[in-house]
């Protein structure tokens, strides 16, 4: 298991530091793990998971759902 940090987490979504936090608390986002008192961090796998999921919603060029 690899633990993504703040930093890796917005170069893989591209998404601010505040926007994560709104999505988080919405229960749109993989929560974060407390690894210290200071530090957080995302299981990489559930990040990748819910990063192929807006994928396969995309729709495709026909205007169908992929």
């Amino acid at each position: 298991m690899r633990i993504l940090s703040k930093r890796q987490l917005k170069e893989l979504v591209l998404y601010s530091p505040q926007h994560v936090a709104r999505l988080e608390k919405a229960g749109k986002f993989p929560k974060r793990i407390q690894l210290g008192p200071n530090r957080v961090g995302w299981v990489e796998s559930e990040v990748l998971d819910w990063l192929q999921e807006r994928l396969d919603s995309r729709e495709d060029p026909n205007g169908t759902p992929g």
